[in-house]
């Protein structure tokens, strides 16, 4: 089963290496989708995939790296698109 969830990740994720930890999983279990440091210091994600791939992808985003820390998890789980080939770091 094909799904997608939006999530915010808050807590110390900037600079820690969370997005290129993210894409390293992201490819690892094929998700696709991006994710982006937002202004605030929060990271920003979309992850599309088989369901139990994308629960993995929830799951390190609950912990991050080992030198992050994450205090909060906001998830919204969206309609499955399949607009993605791919999974990207994206940049503001």
């Amino acid at each position: 089963m094909k799904t997608r969830v939006h999530i915010f990740v808050s807590g110390r994720v900037q600079g820690v290496f969370f997005r290129s930890a993210a894409k390293h999983y992201a490819d690892r279990y094929n998700v696709k989708g991006w994710i982006r440091n937002l202004p605030e210091g929060r990271v920003e994600a979309v992850f599309e995939g088989e369901k139990q791939d994308v629960e993995k992808m929830i799951e390190f985003c609950k912990h991050g790296p080992s030198s992050a820390r994450v205090t909060t998890l906001e998830l919204t789980s969206e309609n499955y698109t399949g607009e993605f080939t791919s999974f990207k770091m994206r940049y503001i």
